[in-house]
């Protein structure tokens, strides 16, 4: 709600320009994140906080059934929905930028690292090298947060200093890709 609110809310006061939830693709972007939010985006908090081994494989299996999807997905098409940035885009983005540093250890989402999912892994490095999306990523900030704030998950405290992504390695040029545009 927050993100759809700063999609217009400061248009008249200096507001980037952009529209990410354009009326002809808001039904498609509410099932989208519908899908996202409850396989992937509450999934790997389901799997990571699960207190049966019952709960965590289902929770894991939702995370890994959305990934698949979204991958399949994402192998034809730069963005989730339409042709452009949405904010079906943003929110998958913030659980995909944290799922190889925290999720697949921290959570015990490790099937599969986001790396072993080609399409993800350049559609993940395409919002990352964002010019208005790179700056809001702090890796550092991200892991201290996950590895310090839950004690009963992490008891030493220890941050791990892997895994090491390359996040700003090259985009792979795609037939029919359109690039991340400001």
């Amino acid at each position: 709600e927050i993100l759809r609110m700063f999609n217009s809310a400061f248009d008249r006061i200096g507001a980037a320009e952009g529209d990410y939830y354009p009326a002809e693709l808001r039904s498609e972007i509410d099932a989208v994140n519908e899908r996202v939010y409850a396989g992937l985006n509450n999934g790997v908090y389901r799997a990571g906080f699960a207190a049966t081994q019952e709960a965590y494989e289902a929770a894991v299996a939702d995370v890994f059934e959305t990934l698949d999807w979204l991958e399949q997905r994402l192998e034809t098409r730069s963005f989730l929905v339409g042709e452009q940035l949405t904010g079906a885009d943003i929110r998958l983005f913030t659980t995909l930028v944290r799922f190889d540093v925290v999720y697949y250890g921290h959570f015990k989402c490790n099937l599969r690292a986001l790396v072993d999912y080609p399409a993800l892994w350049r559609y993940t490095r395409a919002l990352y090298q964002h010019p208005a999306i790179r700056p809001t990523v702090d890796f550092g900030h991200i892991k201290g947060h996950y590895y310090g704030s839950h004690p009963w998950l992490n008891p030493s405290g220890v941050v791990p200093i892997g895994p090491r992504r390359d996040f700003d390695a090259p985009v792979e040029p795609r037939h029919h890709h359109q690039e991340v545009v400001s």
